[in-house]
């Protein structure tokens, strides 16, 4: 099979064969890089049959799937880890091998190394067409708000920083503390590297934000207003899943009033990031407080649909109800099609790499929970798929959790182990 030599790193080529896999090895190619997505036509080998090959041959293997009107920065940058975690010169392929060449010049592109307006030209000095990678180029130049997000691989989470950049002013979204199951700590690793960010940018934050109490992490809201001084915000519907958990876990020091947060968002509500105007829909099923926060043309939905080849979220923790996903999901789906979804998790079905972004247009037309399917199969759907998944192992350790009126024990006292987390991170 030929390939075109891009430069000394990478080569991009169409879809290979099982036997070109060897060739590859031998012509010095030391990685294979796939960015096409399985299903896109009949006899396509696909992932697990490349993957398979490449192991065969000595050659690391990458699965960075995507389709060329939906490219996400997600992608490009997952492009370019492979390429960076190369140990050698890496062959990508597509279909044709555009796609692979959009994925590498956007990247040159988005870190300064090419100009946008030189793409097309790049593209066509090597044979291949890269309009859709200016276009691409042009339409996020022209996107507000800036969103920056920070995939976390312990829970598969997606922290995201949301700024205006006619103001410098930002939030913070559903930030992650760390935690170690074994031992009980906790860390801030994670919140850390969002601070670093933030400075790095010159952004002030002016909201740390949370969409839903979380079952499966601790919010490291409390420890990010400690650093920055911005007020916390959730739902308001916050009071109704603490009024469950006061019940369940038999708490009876547990404030039910939502106080542990500084502003409580009621559906409709709106504020605002510098000169960006956010608007708050209350979105229940997965949770009975969860929210989305529409902000500019970017929805952040978190637990309510994902990527649309990972489906839809759970709705069997206490208050989820499957039909109210469904009418969220809905609600979410008449915002303009364009709208950038942002979810708050991402479980790399099939070994592809971290994606979290999507549009309205996409979920219709590609999300199998969502298209062609009315409130009764969702929501025979939803319930069957969660009757298969296991409890978080977090909602195990809350168990343990021992607050008494605010005031946090000590690891071992009453010779009974505790977990230190602050109030405000349940």
């Amino acid at each position: 099979m030929t390939s075109v030599r891009v430069n000394e790193l990478i080569s991009v080529t169409g879809q290979p064969g099982a036997a070109d896999f060897g060739a590859f090895a031998a012509d010095g190619f030391a990685a294979v890089i796939n960015a096409r997505p399985d299903g896109e036509e009949p006899g396509q080998p696909g992932n697990a049959a490349e993957k398979a090959s490449a192991a065969a041959a000595g050659l690391a293997y990458s699965f960075v799937p995507v389709k060329g009107a939906e490219i996400t920065e997600a992608d490009i940058r997952a492009f370019q880890a492979a390429l960076a975690e190369a140990k050698g010169p890496v062959v990508a392929h597509c279909k044709s091998g555009t796609r692979a060449l959009t994925l590498y010049a956007l990247g040159e592109a988005l870190d300064g190394r090419m100009k946008s307006g030189d793409v097309e030209a790049f593209g066509q000095g090597l044979g291949f067409d890269l309009a859709g990678a200016r276009r691409w180029l042009e339409k996020r130049a022209g996107q507000v708000p800036h969103v920056k997000a920070f995939f976390e691989p312990r829970t598969c989470s997606v922290q995201y920083v949301v700024s205006d950049p006619a103001t410098k002013r930002c939030a913070i979204i559903d930030t992650v503390l760390d935690f170690d199951e074994m031992s009980g700590a906790t860390g801030t690793a994670n919140a850390d590297a969002i601070i670093a960010h933030i400075e790095s940018e010159g952004l002030t934050v002016e909201w740390i934000l949370d969409t839903h109490p979380h079952a499966d992490h601790f919010s490291a809201a409390y420890y990010l207003k400690g650093k920055t001084g911005a007020p916390t915000a959730i739902g308001a519907h916050v009071t109704d899943v603490q009024a469950l958990w006061k019940e369940i876990y038999n708490w009876p020091a547990l404030a039910t009033d939502g106080s542990q947060w500084d502003r409580l968002f009621a559906d409709g509500e709106t504020f605002e990031i510098g000169t960006l105007k956010a608007r708050v829909m209350f979105s229940p099923g997965h949770t009975l407080a969860s929210i989305t926060y529409v902000i500019g043309d970017a929805a952040f939905v978190h637990d309510t649909v994902f990527t649309p080849d990972s489906g839809t979220a759970r709705t069997d923790f206490p208050g989820g109800s499957a039909s109210a996903l469904w009418h969220t999901i809905q609600a979410i789906l008449s915002l303009p099609e364009e709208t950038r979804l942002f979810s708050g998790h991402d479980y790399q079905p099939g070994g592809r790499h971290p994606r979290w972004e999507s549009t309205v247009a996409a979920q219709k037309r590609a999300n199998p929970h969502i298209s062609g399917i009315d409130e009764a199969g969702f929501v025979a759907l939803r319930q069957a798929r969660d009757r298969t998944l296991p409890k978080p192992k977090l909602m195990l350790h809350a168990l343990q959790v021992n607050i008494r009126g605010g005031r946090l024990p000590e690891p071992e006292e009453n010779g009974r182990r505790y977990l230190k987390i602050p109030l405000d991170a349940l």
